[in-house]
């Protein structure tokens, strides 16, 4: 198992970041969207929010890759559309690549009880 961190910010705005949460309750979760993320290898999937910085923990498969989800979305015309309404609310970060909306972070601390 793999275990990846990004990052993203939303708009700093408090009506369109309660939006954002209620279109990411269970209940109200796309099918075609969850089945998509299950079927890349991703097997659990977390987001949290401070403030409008959101903070995603990615539990995948050890042969998950990125480049693969993207191809995959691409081609998945209900996760283009979902990726359309999102980025709505979606503000990249100050150094995130052109066109990158997740930021993978750096893990620069680790606790291992002995």
């Amino acid at each position: 198992m793999k275990k990846f961190c990004l990052a993203l910010d939303l708009k700093d705005d408090p009506e369109l970041i309660q939006e954002y949460e209620r279109y990411h309750q269970s209940e109200n979760a796309w099918p075609e969207v969850t089945q998509s993320i299950l079927s890349s290898g991703i097997t659990g999937m977390e987001i949290y929010r401070t403030g409008n910085r959101l903070f995603m923990i990615m539990e995948t498969k050890d042969d998950f890759d990125f480049s693969l989800k993207e191809e995959m979305d691409r081609n998945n015309a209900k996760v283009m559309e979902w990726e359309a309404l999102m980025s709505q609310f979606q503000l990249p970060l100050s150094w995130s690549a052109e066109n990158e909306k997740w930021v993978p972070m750096d893990r620069i601390f680790t606790l291992v009880p002995a």
